[in-house]
């Protein structure tokens, strides 16, 4: 897994310096020097989508010690720091929220269902998501006899069916499965606290047989996927592209699917750079914007990655003192 995860990121990363070397870097750097008040727009709006998908990891965790608003940020701006910034496979993160939720006391098979469950609410909203992309793109001018439509309706067709059969397997009893191999893993990974899950199944189908969570939870998850349009919109003043909402939409949610797909690459490096230029390139946005565009996301990434990161380690090492106090 570990060479397999080097050999991804060296792809990875030399598709994203071929792309700027061959796209005048020296106009993307001047770029990036004149975002100017457009990148504070670009991290505050991106703080917001935090907090609204922390929010939605809250409806599913029915456990008293469940943490407020601000725990639930924490959370995932751990998940999304450690995965834009660590040389590691981006599913990653799942475990690393997790373990940090088990670590505030919080019952390690509920933090199982319950991430479970959140993966599926967040993938079932990006669906939703991605065909209001779809509509948008369908509506507005853009550029005709591409593949760019047809690759969008394909993946989209294809990421509604996998979160079909995802979410399926968990109410047929896919954690019955589960309970015998996590512990495993978790005891390869040295993470012996994830172990012991007996009645996992039964946890996750208690939540399924809770929709007002499974709602609130998505609801959530919509908001933040609004959100990250705004945000869209805002790098794309900060680049110098002149366009509105509408085009945001679709750049941001076939974005968001390019990235997706890209999981098994950290970062998704280099396959954010390419099918950005791709999906901007049916708005005639030249190439040279649109790898601006993204990194100006890589830039916020490590705005807000860096500290993230070092949060997560700080949280992490001042738990080991009071667990080894706890068994003494």
């Amino acid at each position: 897994m570990i060479l397999s995860t080097i050999v991804s990121l060296a792809v990875g990363l030399a598709i994203a310096v071929a792309l700027i070397a061959t796209n005048d870097p020296a106009a993307i750097l001047r770029m990036l020097l004149d975002s100017g008040w457009w990148m504070l727009a670009v991290l505050a709006l991106n703080g917001l989508q935090i907090v609204a998908s922390g929010l939605g990891w809250g409806p599913l965790i029915d456990d008293p010690r469940r943490p407020g608003v601000a725990g639930l940020a924490f959370l995932r701006w751990v998940r999304v720091s450690t995965n834009a910034l660590l040389p590691i496979v981006q599913a990653m993160g799942e475990l690393i929220r997790a373990q940090l939720l088990v670590r505030m006391g919080v019952a390690k098979v509920k933090v199982i269902a319950s991430l479970a469950i959140d993966l599926g609410t967040e993938m079932a909203s990006q669906i939703v998501f991605s065909l209001m992309g779809l509509a948008a793109l369908l509506l507005i001018p853009h550029a005709a006899g591409t593949s760019a439509t047809f690759w969008a309706v394909a993946g989209t067709a294809l990421g509604a069916g996998v979160t079909g059969v995802f979410i399926a397997a968990q109410r047929w009893g896919l954690f019955k499965a589960v309970e015998g191999m996590l512990p495993k893993l978790a005891a390869r990974v040295g993470w012996t606290s994830l172990g012991e899950l007996s009645g996992l199944n039964d946890t996750v189908q208690h939540l399924y047989a809770q929709p007002g969570r499974l709602w609130r939870s998505g609801g959530w998850h919509m908001v933040s996927w609004l959100v990250g349009v705004v945000e869209t919109w805002a790098a794309m003043r900060a680049v110098g592209i002149e366009a509105g909402l509408a085009e945001a939409l679709v750049i941001e949610s076939l974005g968001q699917a390019v990235r997706s797909a890209g999981f098994f690459i950290p970062g998704a490096l280099g396959v954010q750079e390419g099918g950005y230029v791709l999906i901007c390139a049916l708005f005639g946005i030249p190439p040279d914007k649109a790898i601006a565009l993204v990194l100006i996301r890589r830039i916020r990434d490590i705005i807000l990655g860096v500290p993230g990161v070092i949060a997560w380690r700080l949280s992490v090492a001042g738990a080991r003192p009071a667990e080894a106090r706890g068994a003494t």
